[in-house]
């Protein structure tokens, strides 16, 4: 059974970092591709970044050089580093992966900025 568990959220001022971690069980991080999403509260899921099997990087316009995607094999854990976090930055942050086909997603860990 694929699983994956995020943490790392918590409350921390503008200007600040995290760092979040996507922990995956039954799939392995470094032959699939990693997604970060996020859902603030009233507005829909958006896709934050990405980790492809052959290590390519893709980040979101909003979060283009303040975030950073990365993964350790030997953990089977894929990390997003965020910097300079903003209020706006303020929502439910989400893994997922493909499993046969079909998508897997994290209980999500919660990332609040106060300004």
């Amino acid at each position: 059974q694929v699983q994956l568990a995020e943490s790392g959220g918590g409350l921390v001022q503008a200007g600040g970092s995290l760092r979040l971690s996507c922990a995956a069980s039954g799939l392995t991080v470094s032959v699939n591709t990693i997604r970060w999403y996020r859902q603030a509260p009233g507005k829909q899921r958006e896709w934050v970044a990405l980790i492809g099997n052959n290590d390519s990087t893709m980040y979101a316009d909003s979060v283009k050089g303040r975030f950073t995607i990365s993964r350790d094999n030997a953990k089977n854990t894929v990390y997003l580093q965020m910097n300079s976090l903003k209020p706006e930055d303020t929502a439910v942050y989400f893994c997922m992966a493909f499993a046969a086909s079909r998508q897997v997603w994290g209980q999500g860990t919660q990332v609040t900025v106060s300004s």
